[in-house]
């Protein structure tokens, strides 16, 4: 009988995807590792018959990269050095038990099925573990199983329809932590050694102040805006408000023009206005109106919502997705799709939801009126949109919240549109033109069960288009511009998104370690303020003439990345490209400083 070995990448998910693959019935036993256990049972496979299954775990990246020891002397190692010294990949200690497992269990098995999950990252830790089992066992068949959820279907779709790992995506995640790894620690030492004088925030860090090719431009985003709103200088302006009483209910007439900076000339118009105050109702129309659903949920969107309307922070957002995804509450919660796939059946998905006795008969509602899902425009052709899977009631707490937003959304972009009625009533003045604007909700559908959005009736009295009336007061008004707000944390990821910073997998690591490193932080109204650390990195390097603060360098890498993906760049070209714009960057720097010195 074959011995099939099974490696999924959290201890929850090689459980959880035994118990489905087992009906049950698997046997658990330790194993090197007190966290990550072994599930034995058997099991028929269409290609290989009859076959012993051993399920265990990683716990996310097995190995890890560095370089020697000798490249490790700080004051003794020339920053360029580090682009071209060797690296060796080695396993921590805490994840030493991990290895001992594999190649304990590979030994005696004929064939290893990766079940890590299926994104670049989950890809990469495939070959991880494909190495480590096929230098023990090199005589291995390697197969990958591809899923999006921890379902009974997508458990066996897998099983049924093994492929081979994809290398190319393993390609892209080696470049970038050799990139990560190189470019970190050269302009960590070299920012170190060149900035700590002219920056006295970096000499008097407590710590080492490391670079991030991916933190620094998340930081030159919060850098940037608190600049803007340092350097902003108020300006008075002036306008015209209407205000009419009838029916116990007042009207505020917005001036068409909006408003001037100019007094003198507002308080011309508003004189010319007050020589003849009779208002004529030049316009009344009444049209439809509709406030759309919302896309199916991908991880930014989920991230955004739950910072936004939860506060809750996008990373600790994700590892609630992620739990929720191992024990198979929801999809997987990486991907950057907003179609729903035309094999994806949603009826059974609603119907669990019918159970809930918040959103249960809105859900019964959705399946009597039929289905209608808001189709985005964006597919990664890997996953599907975040969707619940089951319905459940012992969560708790911030759990609960993020599985209820889920849940909410999920009903919400299957169901309709909310549909209202808009009037637009238009005045004249003496020549001056106002309006005002009221709103009645005629059918709220799926903002009955999407708490997150607001759309409220607003009520205008009745107006009769060619009448007259004499309002109850004409006013000017002065008011001041404001400056633009910090970001919010959903501000913060979309210019991450826009500009190509890192990944749907990776925006909350990159937000969560700015933080760590005491560079910004969050304040009070949930919004970001760089501290004394990060204005100065910030600063030191763009008066060094660097521009590692701004996104392009890191958006071009994330371009040349996927381009590996998609099997057009070699990730050999990649690497020493990337490297060389590094090194380009530091020489120029010193040939700047030290014009005389002809070394590199």
């Amino acid at each position: 009988m074959p011995i099939v070995l099974n490696v999924a990448e959290k201890n929850d998910a090689a459980k959880n995807i035994a118990n489905i693959m087992s009906r049950g019935t698997s046997r658990m036993r330790n194993s090197y590792s007190k966290y990550n256990k072994i599930y034995e049972f058997q099991k028929n496979l269409p290609s290989l018959g009859q076959s012993k299954m051993i399920f265990t775990s990683v716990a996310g990246h097995l190995l890890d990269k560095d370089f020697n020891e000798n490249n490790r002397k700080w004051f003794n190692v020339d920053p360029l050095d580090l682009f071209e010294a060797p690296i060796v990949d080695f396993v921590p200690d805490n994840f030493k038990d991990i290895k001992r497992t594999l190649e304990k269990e590979a030994r005696t098995s004929n064939v290893l099925i990766i079940w890590t999950d299926c994104d670049r990252e989950g890809e990469n830790i495939g070959f991880e573990i494909i190495k480590v089992c096929s230098k023990i066992n090199p005589r291995l068949k390697i197969l990958r199983a591809k899923f999006s959820q921890i379902t009974e279907q997508a458990v066996n779709n897998a099983i049924n329809n093994l492929v081979e790992p994809d290398k190319r995506q393993s390609d892209a995640v080696e470049v970038r932590r050799e990139l990560d790894l190189r470019i970190g620690a050269a302009f960590t030492r070299f920012q170190t050694m060149n900035l700590q004088k002219a920056v006295q925030a970096i000499s008097q860090a407590k710590s080492v102040v490391s670079y991030g090719s991916c933190q620094f431009p998340t930081l030159g985003f919060i850098v940037d805006r608190f600049l803007e709103i340092k350097k902003f200088e108020p300006q008075n302006f002036w306008f015209i408000e209407v205000i009419d009483e009838r029916m116990d209910c007042k009207v505020s007439f917005n001036w068409k023009r909006h408003r001037l900076f100019d007094m003198n000339t507002c308080t011309a118009l508003y004189v010319k206005v007050l020589e003849d105050p009779l208002a004529k109702v030049s316009s009344v129309v009444s049209k439809p109106t509709t406030r759309y659903r919302p896309n199916p949920m991908d991880t930014v969107q989920l991230e955004k919502l739950a910072s936004s309307k939860l506060k809750i922070s996008s990373k600790k957002t994700m590892t609630i997705a992620e739990k929720l995804y191992q024990k198979g509450i929801i999809s997987y919660p990486r991907t950057e799709t907003n179609i729903f796939p035309p094999d994806l059946k949603l009826e059974p998905l609603v119907s669990e939801q019918t159970k809930d006795n918040k959103w249960g008969t809105f859900a019964q509602r959705v399946l009597n009126d039929g289905i209608h899902p808001r189709q985005g425009k964006k597919t990664d052709k890997a996953h599907p949109p975040i969707h619940p899977l089951k319905h459940v009631t012992n969560l708790e707490n911030d759990e609960y919240k993020v599985y209820e937003l889920i849940v909410r959304h999920f009903l919400a972009c299957v169901s309709s549109d909310a549909i209202g009625k808009q009037m637009t009533v238009k005045i004249n003045i003496n020549g001056e033109e106002f309006e005002a604007n009221g709103l009645n909700v005629v059918h709220r559908n799926f903002l009955e069960v999407y708490i997150y959005q607001k759309w409220s009736d607003k009520e205008l009295p009745n107006y009769i288009e060619g009448s007259s009336f004499m309002p109850q007061s004409i006013l000017q008004q002065e008011g001041k511009t404001t400056a633009p707000a910090l970001l919010t944390e959903a501000d913060l990821i979309n210019l991450m998104e826009k500009n190509g910073i890192g990944t749907d997998a990776t925006h909350a690591e990159h937000i969560e370690t700015i933080q760590k490193r005491f560079y910004a932080e969050m304040n009070k109204d949930r919004r970001f303020l760089p501290l004394k650390l990060g204005l100065g990195l910030v600063n030191g390097y763009t008066n060094m003439g660097f521009e590692l603060s701004k996104p392009k360098l890191r958006a071009a890498l994330e371009r040349d990345l996927q381009a590996i993906c998609d099997g057009q760049k070699n990730p050999k070209v990649v690497l020493q490209d990337q490297i060389k714009k590094s090194i380009t960057s530091i020489v120029n720097y010193r040939q700047k400083t030290r014009p005389n010195d002809k070394s590199p």
